[in-house]
């Protein structure tokens, strides 16, 4: 067997499922070629394989690189001072109807030019590249207007080209309502389905279409007309669902078979078995329970009982969850949700790549898939989600490159 590169002195979680835990492999090794892994297994077992590149990586071991398949990373400004507010005692839907929250973020996004979109996005995904992942979902929603939305995608693609990570693309054009449209959302509501939408679509720029589903944000008649159009286009669906209060965006994310429904704080036993139907993957977002001060949990224990696969993510955002680190997910997803830390890194990883409808692709080291991969300096997998702000990645691959 020919390779590019053959890693030993290692040892590997390759999250497949049914087996040992983690998958986990030790004193094994990985080959590649031509960016997709040419055979993983103990290094007993393995065949000869002639490389054109060993790399000895002295007990360290070898993950899935991270996936981080919730983040709204491409912004202007900050919102430090709704972060005081808050802590004030003001809620998150007090702060949003009297014209925080998103909107400000809008305000400031607009303002913004590419360039100073994608210097600051960069900054906040060093954070992510540093604690191993390889693979980000960017979202828009901060534009609300033709030419903001546009410009965001666009500064997600640029990063996928120049950032040392893959980007997925998810266009959230019902996020808020814009102060242009206060007295009139049916009228945005039109715009953002009927022409920023295909617009966006035309121009390559949407691998997928989100909405936020809550009383403050999108009824779930607006969010079906917009999910509506997205079938017609020929792209799939995710959800912010259930955050706030029982809206029956699981039902809704369900009916649609969409990727995820996303937060699902507030989802009912009635919409989590409609999840488990239709396959919907629930993206769980600590950082956002942290930040709010949250005190429901999303319903960990029925999602187990259906049978409904759990992803976990960032939720980097200016707001509600300024994290930008996958290990420190993965801790709060054990301590807040009680996850375990098994359960917590393949919803970083195999989970999370379901939730992005790339689960061929990436998720998991297995033979064909791309060489993405994430080492660490650790004695044993369950590290990554016990230490919190540590342990920092190593070194990262993508797509079987050392980046």
């Amino acid at each position: 067997m020919k390779a590019d590169r053959l890693l030993i002195d290692c040892h590997v979680a390759t999250m497949t499922e049914g087996g040992v835990p983690y998958g986990a492999i030790e004193d094994a090794a990985v080959a590649v070629a031509d960016g997709r892994i040419a055979w993983v297994g103990s290094r007993a077992a393995m065949p000869n394989i002639d490389a054109a590149e060993t790399e000895r990586l002295d007990g360290r071991w070898i993950t899935p690189g991270l996936i981080d398949c919730h983040t709204h990373l491409v912004f202007g400004g900050d919102r430090s001072g709704e972060f005081e507010q808050r802590l004030e005692g003001a809620t998150y839907e007090e702060i949003a109807r009297a014209g925080g929250g998103i909107v400000s973020s809008v305000r400031a996004t607009r303002a913004a030019s590419e360039d100073e979109l994608f210097t600051s996005a960069m900054s906040r995904l060093e954070g992510l590249k540093a604690t191993g992942v390889t693979t980000v979902e960017i979202k828009s929603g901060y534009g609300l207007d033709w030419d903001s939305e546009l410009k965001m995608l666009r500064v997600a693609r640029r990063i996928g080209r120049e950032g040392g990570v893959r980007v997925c693309t998810s266009y959230l054009g019902l996020h808020a309502v814009p102060p242009e449209y206060r007295d009139d959302r049916a009228a945005y509501v039109d715009k953002a389905v009927d022409e920023i939408l295909p617009a966006a679509c035309a121009e390559g720029l949407v691998d997928a279409v989100d909405a936020y589903c809550e009383p403050i944000a999108f009824s779930t008649e607006e969010v079906s007309r917009l999910f509506d159009q997205a079938r017609t286009l020929g792209l799939p669906v995710k959800l912010h669902a259930d955050q706030l209060s029982d809206g029956g965006g699981a039902s809704l994310a369900a009916r649609y078979r969409a990727l995820s429904a996303d937060h699902i704080e507030h989802s009912t036993e009635a919409g989590v078995a409609a999840m488990a139907a239709a396959g919907v993957t629930a993206v769980l977002l600590p950082g956002a329970y942290l930040m709010l001060r949250e005190t429901k949990t999303p319903p960990i224990d029925l999602l187990r009982r259906h049978g409904v696969r759990m992803a976990v993510a960032t939720d980097c955002n200016p707001g509600t969850s300024p994290v930008a680190s996958m290990t420190a997910v993965l801790n709060l997803a054990c301590v807040q949700f009680r996850l375990t830390p098994e359960e917590a890194l393949a919803g970083a990883t195999r989970e999370a790549a379901r939730a992005l409808g790339l689960w061929d692709r990436i998720g998991t080291l297995e033979v064909g898939k791309a060489a993405d991969l994430a080492i660490w300096a650790i004695t044993r997998p369950a590290e990554l989600a016990y230490w919190l702000g540590k342990p920092q990645c190593e070194g990262r691959y993508l797509e079987g490159s050392l980046l």
